[in-house]
């Protein structure tokens, strides 16, 4: 295998070698703050700095709009763009090494697993996702707080501002579900925990669903990116290809957001039994709305947040009476079903006046 050329058609060109003792201090430095963010798994530094010593970094020339770093599993190296500076290496090395650290390789060298990528399929199943887990491990790493961003129309709030916003954001809703510490097990060991959390919280239907959003969100993205790169002020189709891609970004976060919404507080509604699990859900829905996207015009988490509410006034109703129904839960649901109809009924006058 040329692997040279390999990356030359990718577009990158080596400049230069990073030298051993760059790469001691930069490896030392990442195993050891590997080790110190996540010390509930009781990682041996040692071992991780051993495994990430025996990586290549280089310095590239690497095409405009692509990520500053890149990490090529076919020759377990690291390419850097050559405008880093040298005290700012380890920050961008940091995801590269993640990726290093998680690949599951069979006896021929093949790439079989990635963290929470497939690689055993003819197509890769799950970059987008596992893309998204290496990026908010990372942002865990460096330090970096999450925060509220906008991207493609959409207000996110994210745990990695710059890189991979979009993808890290939705991450952040599953994580809010099923746990961090599940997460960095199944993106840092290739385990199938995360996987299976999702798929006992919904469905395996659910969780390909999701998996998928993420491919295609990373996709989009690596498109705009490649026609960027080819537009010129007379490229007014180019543009509107772009603003195509945009658009489907921002649909698609949408709809895995809703997706997400909708099956997961199902799960917790349908597994109360107690006015304790009761209050749970009450907190765990008004929580989540501290971290929910928003564009422009939406209000599905809104509408269905008020629909649970409801719900679960009528189950505390319930609860609170042995089980048995009583007439105020009937009337407590015709008067939300009033204003249901009432505030559907505005929204569509709203909508006409603004045509």
């Amino acid at each position: 295998m040329n692997i040279k050329k390999d990356i030359e058609k990718d577009g990158l060109v080596i400049c230069e070698r990073i030298s051993t003792e760059k790469i001691i201090k930069i490896t030392n430095s990442i195993a050891n703050k590997i080790v110190k963010t996540f010390p509930n798994f009781n990682l041996d530094e040692q071992e991780i700095f051993g495994k990430l010593f025996n990586l290549k970094m280089y310095k590239a020339d690497i095409p405009q709009g692509t990520l500053d770093a890149s990490y090529c599993y076919t020759d377990s190296s690291i390419y850097f763009n050559y405008k880093i500076e040298d005290d700012d290496l380890e920050e961008f090395a940091i995801h590269e090494c993640l990726h290093y650290l998680q690949e599951i390789k069979d006896k021929k060298n093949n790439l079989i697993k990635l963290g929470l990528a497939d690689y055993s399929w003819l197509k890769p199943v799950g970059n987008g996702i596992n893309e998204a887990a290496v990026q908010y491990i990372s942002a865990k790493i460096i330090g970096v707080k999450p925060d509220f961003e906008k991207y493609f129309d959409l207000n996110l709030f994210t745990p990695s501002p710059s890189y991979y916003p979009v993808e890290c954001a939705l991450l952040n809703e599953l994580v809010f579900f099923i746990g961090e510490d599940i997460l960095f097990k199944s993106t840092f060991f290739s385990t199938d925990e995360f996987k299976e959390a999702v798929i006992s919280n919904t469905s395996k239907k659910t969780y390909k669903k999701i998996v998928k959003a993420f491919d295609n969100i990373l996709n989009y993205e690596e498109q705009i990116i490649d026609l960027n790169n080819k537009i010129t002020d007379e490229d007014s189709q180019i543009q509107e290809t772009i603003e195509q891609y945009r658009l489907n970004i921002k649909e698609t976060f949408l709809n895995t957001q809703n997706l997400i919404i909708e099956e997961f507080f199902k799960n917790i509604y349908n597994s109360i039994y107690t006015l304790e699990d009761l209050e749970t859900c009450r907190k765990k829905l008004t929580k989540f709305q501290t971290i929910v996207g928003n564009s422009e015009n939406y209000d599905f988490f809104e509408n269905y947040s008020t629909e649970l509410m409801n719900k679960l006034e009528h189950k505390t109703n319930i609860l609170e009476n042995g089980g048995k129904e009583t007439a105020l839960t009937t009337s407590t649901f015709t008067v939300f079903n009033v204003f249901s109809k009432i505030k559907s009924f505005l929204n569509s006058k709203r909508s006409t006046e603004n045509k």
